[in-house]
């Protein structure tokens, strides 16, 4: 089954708060910024924090995973951004190793401006591939994740995944993250019986087996197509409450591409006044999901949150 957990909050220190959340939302996998998610400021860390996230990990089984700043675009026309997202990346990669992460999530990024997507993607064989070659083998891999397709995005549906990839050269240490909000947003129908399946199905058809290193498990607010990313609590929202209920979740869970995929969930995190009960009741559900072992049959697939 694959270890399911959420992106945890760390107030208090990446330990001393973050594995009190691990343990209270009972998360088997985890995802942390190590920074400003809004800003530019490459944070070292603090050391004794870092050996004891990465030893209460360890302990528990639990693969981590950091993600990269919003602000982060190799593909823009503007050069300080690109320059300042390089440094991102790179620093973050560095951070994951000294974490013992499993991988660094990045946003695909945008194009920006009007016919320079092909530039963009010049951008990342120049810019971001050298990172990529110069990082070590045992390292973290970095984690494409398609966006909701708002603006020039570089890659929103899976199948946007195939010339990015190939700007990289298909490097070793390049997978992939994908986010079903995003998805959704981007015109896969995942609601509807069999949509999940073949949406994956297709993602390994482009990528190739393999490259797949996590799964954000979001619902959505917005409609199939919407463009927005509007992240909601599983089974409340477009994708898990219609007529096929949380049978899409529960054929993410059981596709053979996703056998031992960590997944997190970047939904509410407090519900009913307690500032994780939200993401305890997610991974809660996926996890009785996940047990099913099957691929659901059209129909509803209901189960208590």
């Amino acid at each position: 089954m694959p270890p399911i957990g959420a992106h945890i909050q760390i107030k208090g220190g990446l330990a001393k708060g973050g594995l009190a959340y691990t343990d209270a939302v009972a998360a088997r996998a985890v995802q942390v910024f190590v920074g400003n998610p809004r800003g530019w400021k490459l944070t070292a860390g603090n050391p004794a924090q870092d050996a004891l996230f990465a030893e209460g990990c360890a302990e528990r089984g639990v693969p981590s995973f950091i993600h990269t700043p919003f602000l982060v675009n190799v593909g823009s026309p503007t050069e300080a951004t690109v320059e300042q997202s390089i440094a991102s990346i790179a620093h973050n990669l560095a951070r994951g190793a000294e974490l013992g992460c499993h991988g660094v999530v990045v946003h695909a990024g945008s194009a920006v401006g009007e016919d320079r997507y092909e530039d963009a993607l010049r951008q990342l064989h120049e810019r971001l591939l050298p990172v990529l070659e110069a990082a070590p083998d045992d390292g973290p891999h970095l984690l494409v994740e398609p966006t909701a397709g708002g603006g020039k995005s570089l890659a929103a549906t899976v199948e946007d995944l195939g010339p990015y990839l190939a700007a990289l050269e298909h490097h070793p240490l390049v997978g992939v993250c994908f986010d079903t909000c995003h998805a959704w947003a981007a015109g896969h129908d995942l609601a509807t019986p069999g949509g999940m399946t073949a949406t994956l199905d297709a993602l390994e058809a482009t990528v190739g087996p393999g490259r797949l290193g996590l799964v954000h498990a979001n619902d959505s607010l917005d409609e199939c197509g919407s463009r927005r990313d509007r992240h909601t609590t599983i089974g409340a929202g477009t994708i898990g409450s219609g007529a096929y209920g949380t049978g899409p979740f529960a054929e993410l869970l059981a596709h053979p591409s996703m056998a031992g995929v960590p997944v997190v969930v970047e939904t509410p995190s407090e519900r009913d006044g307690v500032a994780w009960a939200g993401h305890a009741a997610d991974i809660a559900l996926l996890n009785d999901l996940a047990a099913l072992r099957t691929t659901p049959q059209p129909g509803a697939v209901r189960l208590a949150s």
